[in-house]
């Protein structure tokens, strides 16, 4: 039996992974580590007393996967699964322009820097635009989760209007993974959450 703990920032993706791991891997057994401190805190930025934190944390636990953007750097050093790893390669091996779509400020940063670095290991030069998406961020915060997702998506086919280059989009956090299913756009809308599970888990992506 897989056994592999998650940390996350928000109490809702405890389920969401319970669910993708009921339908991928049932026998895996996941542990969750629910922290939305951890976010609250690195608003602002990473200080030295968090990056100690969530280091010594998540190096204490062997088999890990870190659900959070924010702090997936940190996280990723300390030797977690970067949630959008997975996520990011398959972007830059798309072929072509990739629209990067967020709704926190904190998540541009290490987002775009990620997309960058598998770009760099596909040998091809960074090209992407991003969308900034932080007015629907508290419908999330809210519990509107539903709203939430057809937003972003209505907000993402609006961009791709405006942008007949894009290859495919990625949704930075997870917690926008819902809306690849509000979106129409021509292209592959990818989100975190499966292609990183079955990453931690050793299993193919399809």
């Amino acid at each position: 039996m897989t056994q592999l703990t998650l940390f996350h920032t928000a109490e809702a993706h405890r389920a969401t992974f319970d669910t993708l791991t009921a339908r991928i891997a049932p026998d895996a057994r996941l542990t969750h580590v629910v922290r939305p401190d951890w976010l609250a805190r690195a608003q602002g930025g990473i200080d030295d007393d968090l990056r100690t934190e969530i280091t010594k944390t998540i190096e204490a636990v062997p088999g890990c996967l870190c659900t959070c953007t924010t702090i997936g750097t940190v996280a990723g050093a300390a030797g977690a699964v970067r949630i959008d790893w997975p996520m990011m390669q398959a972007a830059a091996r798309s072929g072509g322009v990739v629209l990067l779509v967020f709704c926190l400020e904190s998540t541009r940063i290490p987002s775009s820097d990620l997309l960058e670095e598998a770009f760099g290991q596909e040998g091809r030069p960074p090209r992407y635009h991003t969308l900034a998406l932080q007015d629907l961020w508290p419908m999330y915060t809210a519990g509107d989760k539903d709203r939430f997702a057809q937003a972003i998506g209505s907000r993402i086919d609006s961009e791709l209007a405006l942008l007949p280059d894009i290859a495919c989009v990625v949704l930075a956090q997870a917690s926008m993974a819902d809306a690849a299913g509000f979106s129409r756009a021509g292209v592959p809308v990818l989100s975190s959450p499966e292609l990183a599970l079955k990453a931690a888990l050793g299993l193919k992506a399809c």
